[in-house]
């Protein structure tokens, strides 16, 4: 078994707070809301949505992924940070055991936040990740990340 990590930063004029609230505490609520296109469902199939809790990803027919299920391994909401693994799908294309992530927001001075994510993955036997791999999903993550900020932006007082 191999293991690649990879880390990003983002910055955003979102407060930290709101940013959380709305990609990770209420994400079941949030994404397929302002995605539909791509995300039918997100449903918490064990726990309460904190550690330990399985939250299964639905995605829209016609998609090469159809499902996803992610398990939470921490929640820190004074903190702003998160820890989950996806575990089981079809994104692990039976080439990795699992993919954990490490999700931090800190404040700026200027009122907004640095995003850092640092993606850790376990690949099964001796298959090797490609950067294009990598750089596909971290491309379908940032466009969730960025379709959540505007929608923040464009509200206000929403997850204030």
């Amino acid at each position: 078994m191999g293991v690649f990590t990879v880390t990003d930063e983002y910055t955003s004029p979102i407060s930290p707070a709101r940013l959380f609230k709305a990609l990770i505490v209420d994400s079941h609520n949030l994404i397929p809301k302002l995605m539909p296109q791509a995300v039918k469902s997100i449903e918490i199939f064990e726990g309460d949505g904190g550690a330990g809790s399985i939250r299964q990803i639905n995605v829209v027919e016609g998609n090469q992924v159809k499902c996803s299920k992610n398990r939470v391994d921490a929640l820190d909401l004074e903190n702003f940070s998160y820890k989950y693994s996806l575990i089981e799908g079809d994104v692990l294309m039976d080439k990795l055991e699992k993919i954990s992530y490490d999700v931090k927001f800190e404040p700026t001075a200027d009122g907004g936040s640095k995003n850092t994510m640092t993606s850790t993955y376990y690949t099964k036997g001796n298959f090797v990740l490609t950067e294009e791999e990598i750089k596909e999903g971290k491309e379908k993550s940032l466009a969730m990340y960025k379709v959540v900020e505007n929608y923040l932006m464009q509200n206000p007082e929403e997850y204030a």
